[in-house]
């Protein structure tokens, strides 16, 4: 069967999410499932109510997403033009490759025992997180994107009498730009990651504190409950930020 339409694709993405969810709670209202283990979508659905009408769940939310956006935006924000800078100086990136390979395999959560001795169980300290967890892969694909460019445009520049910013501005920026934000995409991901491992292990508010503080008293609907707002939260941001990258890019459209 083939589908030919947006529409289309739509209404068997739609008609395909009903399928599982009834059948998740068909199995478990049958008791084919003990609700400890696997509580079901209606359950979760009610957990969600009582949360929203208390104000907790908005306020886990809205507690992650800020972390996870501000550190997101301070790692793109260095990474950019430290990358950009990197992927244009053959000297430059010699002097600091053996740094960046360093710390790229580090993982987010290797990241939390040295933050909290030195920041505590504090915002910066998740901020801190997530730009450790991001910085280096970021500065990866930018790195990678520069070096994309066609050098012939870059000399070609140069022989029009472009100086080195020019190049920089008007050839190097705009023609690595669209591997840069599919990167940043990929990032914003595991910037998700990083913020989620530093709240099960040191918070007292997020959607990981509240996955973790479920786990505690088994609670296993407010643990599904949280991986669900993760889930529905990268969604919307994935979207506006799509809609910012046709905005920006449109010629990719």
């Amino acid at each position: 069967m083939e589908i030919n339409t947006p529409s289309k694709s739509l209404a068997v993405s739609i008609a395909s999410l009903v399928i599982f969810i009834t059948t998740w709670e068909l199995i478990c209202r049958l008791g084919f499932i003990e609700p400890l283990f696997l509580p079901a979508p209606s359950q979760i659905l009610s957990r969600a109510v009582k949360m929203i009408e208390n104000g907790q769940l908005i306020s886990h939310t809205l507690a992650s997403t800020r972390r996870v956006m501000v550190g997101f935006f301070v790692s793109s924000m260095v990474a950019i033009p430290f990358g950009i800078f990197l992927g244009s100086s053959r000297f430059f990136m010699a002097v600091f490759d053996p740094i960046i390979s360093l710390l790229r395999p580090l993982p987010s959560m290797s990241w939390i025992p040295l933050s909290l001795l030195w920041l505590g169980i504090t915002e910066t300290q998740k901020y801190s997180i997530v730009f450790m967890g991001s910085f280096a892969p970021s500065l990866l694909y930018i790195i990678e994107a520069t070096k994309s460019i066609d050098p012939l445009l870059i000399r070609a520049a140069r022989n029009l009498g472009a100086s080195k910013l020019d190049v920089m501005k008007e050839v190097i920026l705009p023609g690595s730009l669209p591997q840069i934000i599919a990167g940043l995409k990929v990032m914003l991901g595991i910037a998700w990651t990083c913020i989620i491992s530093a709240e099960l292990v040191a918070a007292r508010e997020g959607l990981g504190f509240m996955i973790m503080n479920g786990k505690e008293y088994f609670q296993t609907d407010t643990v599904l409950l949280g991986m669900v707002m993760i889930s529905i939260t990268v969604m919307v941001i994935d979207v506006v930020f799509r809609k910012f990258e046709r905005r920006l890019l449109p010629w990719t459209r």
